[in-house]
């Protein structure tokens, strides 16, 4: 990795010794992942084009998204391409969570790829079967799962936190397993049923990568974690780079996808950020923050679980169109207000959840 080369001879030149810290790297790794988003993405969003990689449009959705057909799809490769080459320069592999937080972004990166490319390429609608991608994520989320769980570095590892309440703990021992699969899969499939309208999901994804920064790093801080009564966990602090390199990357694509949107980020990005999101909130013991700071995506979620429930018990919707952002669209919010709105609400879930540092 390129900081560790670069520290390496820090004997012989002490400036190079800022290296050694996380909130320098990982100020590094945003910045870097920046400006790798906006450097790749022109000749990306080119070839997707050039291949024909373009977004299906709903016919049943809001009229004004039929315009959009024709516009480029699979641009989260651009976010995963930036995030991973960001981290192979500034982040510590030698840190087994940073292997566990980047098999996780490219496991549910490849999903949501083969999903996409069945869409676009093959011109099947409906993508991979529902079965089979439900399958390769929960695959995926148990084997993070499973490999936490056993992790003999992380003494509170089937240990849930209770946010404000700095001594309920409580150890869910085998059944760790199946909550942070229900974790990473919820957090996965929430991300992609928020990526409706041009740079909703992914502003929303850079809001609450940018709070994690700050909770992982403080999780991971010995002297910040005691001042403040929350769970030290020792060697997480790296996540904070990773997060870091998120944050970076998703405004760099932000750049492209912001209305009217050049290129959407299609389930090879939001399956991937959002497992990302999931993986690190189990990994911090933040489980039930993520659901305060990504509460946007979770209020998106139920409102497709209610339109479906009420429509198969009563066969009303209570929606005019879900997700919530479509219901929005079609009472006559233009969707520049829809996006502003629904990020100034993520800003200010994204703050209530630091509180949680102090309120205890």
């Amino acid at each position: 990795m390129l900081y560790e080369l670069l520290y390496s001879f820090h004997n012989y030149w002490t400036p190079l010794n800022v290296f050694r810290y996380i909130t320098f790297r990982t100020t590094l790794a945003s910045l870097t992942s920046l400006i790798l988003a906006l450097i790749i993405a022109p000749k990306i969003i080119r070839t997707l084009k050039k291949i024909s990689m373009t977004q299906q449009i709903r016919s049943d959705g809001p009229k004004t998204h039929l315009a959009k057909a024709g516009t480029p799809t699979m641009g989260g490769i651009i976010i995963v391409l930036a995030i991973m080459i960001s981290l192979l320069m500034w982040g510590n592999f030698r840190t087994v969570y940073t292997w566990v937080a980047s098999i996780a972004l490219l496991g549910f990166g490849t999903v949501g790829f083969i999903d996409d490319y069945l869409k676009a390429v093959k011109r099947n609608p409906g993508g991979l079967r529902a079965w089979y991608k439900f399958g390769a994520q929960v695959a995926i989320a148990f084997a993070i799962g499973m490999f936490l769980y056993v992790n003999p570095h992380d003494p509170y590892n089937t240990v849930l936190s209770v946010p404000f309440f700095k001594k309920w703990l409580f150890d869910l021992g085998f059944f760790y397993i199946p909550f942070s699969v229900f974790v990473i899969v919820g957090s996965s499939n929430a991300v992609n049923l928020t990526d409706g309208i041009d740079g909703l999901a992914i502003g929303l994804v850079a809001i609450a990568a940018l709070a994690n920064v700050a909770l992982v790093y403080v999780s991971g801080h010995a002297l910040f974690a005691r001042y403040l009564q929350v769970l030290y966990l020792p060697g997480i602090g790296e996540l904070t780079v990773f997060c870091g390199a998120m944050a970076g990357a998703a405004l760099g694509f932000l750049w492209f996808n912001s209305y009217p949107a050049e290129v959407f980020m299609g389930d090879v990005g939001s399956l991937a950020l959002g497992g990302a999101l999931g993986t690190v909130a189990v990994i911090a013991k933040n489980e039930i923050v993520l659901a305060i700071v990504g509460g946007i995506f979770v209020i998106e979620t139920i409102s497709v679980v209610m339109q479906v429930m009420s429509f198969k018990l009563t066969g009303k919707r209570i929606f005019k169109m879900a997700p919530l952002h479509h219901h929005f669209e079609l009472k006559g919010w233009q969707e520049p207000k829809v996006i502003v709105r629904f990020w100034i609400v993520g800003i200010i879930l994204a703050l209530f959840s630091l509180s949680t540092l102090k309120l205890r």
